[in-house]
């Protein structure tokens, strides 16, 4: 993570997503703009959260840790969402584990800051409620996906989730790097069981397993096998 010095780009993505339209006042003057860089964590759990995060640009995957020390993919953060709310409300330690999957910018205004200037916005505080719903569904819904969903459509909305474009063509193709052995992990699934639901995939030409990747070969197919989940 390192702090941008470019008001202008911070001003743009107050303006794109309108962010000051949260508050009753104009919050500018506290806001500052963060880089992660893939791989980075913007948060990690059990640690204490030191900035209420906007998140505004880039890609990341969020997943928790179990009692037996594996993990499990929650969901995939796209778009504008808001980091730190649940600490915000009075639980200093980040609930989850959110990494960056590629370069993500987040506006940040420091945890301290925001409890003195935004505690008794009655604004800030209604989106804030709808924020910890929505989350709330969303963990609901996954956690329905985690036990009912197949693991190749699981795999699928993952590998589309977090690839690396190779080119510009529309039909673009994909190519993951991953450690096996901790993508079975986030999926909820035993080594094995993984390995085989690549081979199939494999198998129908949907995509080819290389020694430490996955490449996608047939987009459309994968995407609707994936068919949105853990958005």
């Amino acid at each position: 993570m390192r702090k941008v010095n470019d008001s202008k780009r911070l001003n743009d993505f107050i303006k794109q997503y309108s962010i000051n339209q949260l508050f009753t006042k104009d919050m500018t003057s506290i806001m500052e703009l963060f880089l992660f860089k893939k791989n980075d964590y913007i948060c990690r759990e059990s640690e204490k959260m030191h900035y209420i995060y906007f998140f505004v640009e880039g890609r990341a995957k969020v997943y928790t840790t179990l009692s037996n020390g594996k993990s499990l993919l929650l969901c995939f953060y796209e778009g504008f969402k808001i980091l730190g709310d649940v600490e915000f409300c009075g639980i200093e330690n980040a609930s989850s584990n959110v990494q960056v999957v590629n370069d993500a910018y987040c506006i940040g205004i420091a945890m301290e800051k925001a409890k003195v200037n935004l505690i008794e916005d009655a604004k800030f505080l209604r989106y804030i409620c709808s924020s910890l719903g929505n989350k709330l569904n969303r963990c609901s819904k996954n956690s329905s996906i985690n036990l009912l969903y197949p693991l190749e459509n699981r795999l699928a909305s993952y590998i589309l989730a977090i690839g690396e474009r190779l080119d510009d063509k529309d039909d673009y193709k994909i190519e993951v790097y991953e450690n096996f052995s901790e993508l079975a992990e986030l999926l909820g699934t035993s080594y094995r069981h993984l390995l085989r639901t690549i081979n199939q995939l494999t198998d129908k030409r949907i995509i080819k397993k290389n020694r430490s990747s996955i490449e996608v070969i047939n987009r459309k197919e994968l995407e609707e096998l994936a068919a949105d989940l853990y958005k």
